[in-house]
């Protein structure tokens, strides 16, 4: 039963309160948080920080990690909580004495007691030389203050080669107090442009430079290069400062100096002071109170954290570099770059639709730039650069939610063409998801996890179709939305990958692997969010659900598979430090059961967010994270973004009191007995929005294995979810036959055969599933195969057989395709079972060395008439560069002109070893990846 509205509107005041002084930037700074501690203002284009990573490594991708104390710099783009590394940009070091290029050398150990950050501000001793840096910024200006503690030389070091590789880089002195900077640079955006204007409060003269593949000029003051630092310095004596403006732009040097002019005096403590009032201001939309001050810190460091960006990408004057490279003016909105919308669609733009339209408002309009100039939708943007990461395409949750929320300020027609391109398109798995309903793992990796995001996405289209009454594209894409059943397996409760037309097998609900991304079967099997009804339905209804979502919360938590350093903070197989949970301790409420949502809902806000450095349980996710905790901590969750019928699944909020201030001037209360549902949604009356039917599921093709040798039984028995009698009819045809013919019972196969398949349902609805086709394959010999080395359980290609079935992996080895040797050589031996003559062997190897896998050093091929006396065959030798990134196949193939009898081959290949300096995963244990050996 709802309980009565209580909606106190009131004016909105400017407020006094101190709200910056409750953020602690060094929560996330620890453990995998990935935070950054330094200076920054809302949604600002510069994040002035320390470096203490330099290698790209894990726990290094946001540049600062609290266990550490040596600091490199201090650079001025930063990265909030990702999970892959880049920025560091414009990195400067202050030393004294001579100065020195090499980083082990002008780096300087810290303590943390002598460290203090706070919103907009971070101040640091630097051991070595005994210099006080203080930091601080605007919104495109990042201003230092050095204070020098001794008398000498004093060092200011530029190395724009700096953490990622430097494409290009250019330093043009303007004068003694002014240098312009261009920064080309490769990492996770593979072509990133950063401009900048250093200004110095005082002269400072080059005394030392490094110009690496220089390119010849005549024009004096200019350095270019591929590899470039300078040094600039003065005398200065005891006590004396040096202060530094850093504007940045990424369109010119024009933009660069035109944004210089957000901070036009040397007053530091004044930039501070305004850099805090920004911050108030935007932390003031929610007021809480406690007389528990980590509670405090760690709500406002939330909402602090979900600030962080996306970050502003346009100059003063609206130029910004669009997605095709090209420099364009904003018109009528700002202009953002950084999303990370995997993650964010779920609760960060939830709840930025709540306090934050006219953002919200701004980053479609960059949505649909993007779209406009480089083709589509952005799936996880970084300065002007699609980095491709993660799956779906959640710009479209975004946009739906907006329009369904009754947000305005952006081309709705517009927005849907794009939406809808996103959608059609032929990549990751796309094709034979319009085709066949579902990605099976032969079509491309994480297939379970893409069908189910691809389903959501197509549901928040049918959304926006709706509201612009587009009646057909409604009906295509609700259609679409319920592919999700393709991939329920109703006899094990679990959504599961399907492999040449049947269920994979083995199968672990607990196993991290390549079918998922970034968890198990658990953690996806409750992502429905178009249709939790329908899910829960699936289930077999409300009992049989609860019962599901106790069992999860309530296994070992423990998952079997590949490490995944993302899947932690697990309760059972709930795994809140990564963002595929998130929605789930709220659907005890869509059962009935909101007293078990609060339980779990207060359990993780009492046990996962702490006042700590390592007070986040994962990485912290452009926001997400955070944004889980100050929704849930209002009592608010949004489980289904871009419902057309917004509303908010909602608990007992975590504070007595809980003010928020919304951009039209007025304020809601929110108090622990009311409803919450419809907290801070404008409400549009529309047309009721009929669910979709339930789709016809594909049938299930099932065989013992992909390939055979002699005969191969097929069989289609398929029942209806949780019904005992059969409500489908199953029709079937081998190709080559001109009809389908009704299935009826299983049946044999002697040759490679390519079966389709559809259903029908028996009941009124006559709705007919899609096509899907299965291909068996008749091995091309009899041979065994006995192998030495042991493969890894992941990467096992069908077992030892999959490497003589005839059937050929692909450059995406995530599909399962390729057996995956680390830590030793591959060796096996070949029964041909009877002795022949033997003119070739060859082997399939893949190397991409991105994910660890090298080609082996060499290949020995040894042949035998007894399997035990071996005589030397031929010797291959690796010819691929190692540090090539393209994925690459290439066959390792000796020859005999003279003929030479055996039964048995014998194939070692060895292992490249451990991973070189060089390689990101340095120290780490190469793999070898096979596919097929060939015998002629």
């Amino acid at each position: 039963m709802k309980k009565a509205i209580l909606f106190i509107l009131l004016p909105t005041l400017l407020f006094a309160q101190d709200f910056a002084k409750h953020v602690n930037p060094f929560i996330g700074t620890g453990g995998h948080g990935h935070t950054f501690p330094g200076a920054t203002v809302p949604y600002g284009m510069v994040q002035l920080s320390p470096d203490t990573r330099i290698d790209g490594s894990w726990d290094g991708c946001g540049g600062y990690h609290y266990s550490d104390n040596l600091i490199y710099g201090f650079s001025h783009t930063h990265l909030n909580g990702t999970g892959v590394s880049d920025y560091g940009d414009i990195m400067l070091m202050p030393t004294m004495g001579e100065p020195s290029f090499d980083n082990k050398v002008y780096s300087s150990t810290f303590s943390h007691a002598n460290e203090k950050a706070f919103a907009g501000f971070y101040s640091v001793k630097l051991d070595k030389h005994n210099i006080d840096v203080r930091l601080t910024t605007s919104t495109r200006v990042g201003f230092h203050e050095y204070t020098f503690n001794k008398d000498g030389q004093a060092n200011i070091i530029l190395d724009l080669n700096h953490r990622d590789k430097l494409l290009f880089g250019e330093v043009r002195i303007v004068n003694p107090t002014t240098i312009e900077i261009l920064r080309r640079s490769e990492a996770w955006a593979r072509d990133q442009y950063v401009y900048a204007r250093i200004e110095f409060n005082v002269p400072l003269k080059v005394n030392l430079v490094k110009e690496v593949n220089k390119e010849n000029t005549k024009l004096e003051g200019i350095y270019k290069g591929t590899e470039l630092a300078l040094s600039f310095s003065k005398q200065v004596k005891k006590g004396e400062k040096i202060l530094v403006k850093v504007s940045l732009s990424p369109t010119s040097y024009e933009g660069a100096k035109l944004n210089s002019s957000e901070i036009k005096h040397w007053d530091f403590e004044k930039v501070k002071k305004e850099a805090e009032t920004l911050w108030n201001k935007e932390l003031s939309k929610i007021e809480v109170t406690s007389d528990d001050k980590d509670k405090l810190a760690i709500f406002y460091t939330a909402l602090y954290h979900t600030m962080m960006q996306p970050n502003i990408a346009q100059d003063l004057d609206g130029k910004y570099r669009g997605r095709d490279n090209q420099i364009h003016r904003a018109e009528g909105f700002d202009y953002y770059t950084v999303f990370s919308l995997w993650d964010t669609f779920r609760g960060a733009h939830p709840l930025y639709t709540l306090i934050d339209k006219k953002r919200t408002s701004d980053y479609i309009n960059t949505f649909i730039k993007q779209y406009e100039q480089g083709g589509r939708l952005p799936v996880w943007e970084l300065a002007s650069n699609e980095t491709d990461c993660m799956i779906g395409y959640h710009s479209v949750s975004v946009i739906a939610d907006a329009m369904a929320k009754g947000i305005t300020g952006f081309d709705y027609e517009k927005a849907f063409e794009a939406s809808k391109a996103s959608a059609m398109r032929d990549v990751l798995g796309l094709e034979a998801y319009k085709k066949n309903g579902f990605i099976s793992m032969d079509d491309e990796h994480e297939s379970v996890s893409k069908t189910l995001e691809y389903a959501y996405d197509d549901w928040c289209i049918a959304q926006m179709a709706q509201i612009i009454k587009n009646g057909n594209e409604v009906a295509h894409f609700s259609k679409r939305s319920e592919n999700w059943r393709n991939t329920f397996d109703w006899e094990t409760g679990f959504m599961r990958p399907k492999k040449n037309g049947g269920w994979d097998k083995p199968f672990d609900p607990r196993e991290v692997n390549n079918n998922f991304t970034e968890g198990n079967s658990w953690q996806y099997s409750f992502f429905v969010p178009q249709n939790i009804f329908g899910m829960i339905e699936a289930y077999g209804g409300p009992e049989k659900f609860e019962a599901k979502l106790d069992e999860m919360f309530n296994s070992e938590s423990k998952t079997t598979g590949r490490e995944q350093v993302d899947v932690t903070g697990l309760i059972g197989q709930y795994a809140h430090g990564n963002e595929p949970s998130h929605h789930m301790a709220y659907l005890y409420n869509y059962v009935g059961k909101p007293e078990k949502a609060k339980e779990k809902v207060h359990y993780i806000l009492n046990n996962f967010y702490k006042n700590t450095p390592d007070g986040l349980i994962g990485n912290e996710d452009c926001g997400q994270m955070s944004a889980w905790y100050v929704l849930s901590a209002m009592g608010i969750y949004n489980v289904s973004p871009g419902n057309i019928e917004p509303s908010w699944s909602t608990t007992e909020p975590y504070f007595e009191n809980i003010k928020v201030n919304f951009e039209n001037k007025t304020s809601k209360i929110i108090t622990k007995n009311m409803d919450l549902s419809s907290f801070g949604l404008e409400i549009i009356k529309r047309e009721l929005f009929a669910l979709p039917e339930k789709i016809t599921p594909v049938p299930i093709i099932q065989s013992e294995s992909k390939a055979f040798k002699d005969k191969l039984l097929i069989s289609m028995l398929d029942k209806y979810e949780n019904e005992k009698y059969f409500k489908y009819l199953i029709f079937y045809k081998i190709e080559g036959q001109k009809e389908f013919n009704l299935y009826l019972t299983p049946f044999e196969i002697d040759k490679t055969t390519k079966i389709y398949a559809y259903k029908t349902d028996m009941g009124m609805r006559m709705t007919i599933s899609d096509t899907i086709s299965a291909t068996f394959f008749k091995k091309p010999n009899n041979y065994t195969i006995n192998i030495k080395s042991k493969y890894n359980p992941q990467y096992h290609a069908g077992g030892p057989e999959g490497l003589l079935d005839g059937i050929l992996g692909t450059e995406n080895w995530r599909k399962g395709d390729w057996q995956g040797y680390q830590s030793q050589d591959f060796e096996a031996v070949v029964d041909l079972q009877e002795i022949k003559s033997i003119t070739e062997i060859s082997t399939r190897f893949l190397q991409d060395q991105r994910s660890w896998i090298l080609m082996p050093t060499k290949v020995e091929y040894y042949i035998s008439e007894d399997n035990v006396n071996f005589t030397y065959f031929g010797l291959v030798n690796n010819t691929l560069d190692p540090k090539i990134e393209e994925n690459t196949i290439l066959n390792f193939t000796a020859n005999e002109t003279n003929n030479k009898k055996a039964r048995y081959v014998k194939v070692i290949a060895k292992n490249f070893g451990k991973l070189p300096e060089w390689h990101q995963g340095f120290g780490g244990d190469a793999f070898i990846f096979i596919d097929e050996i060939t015998i002629k």
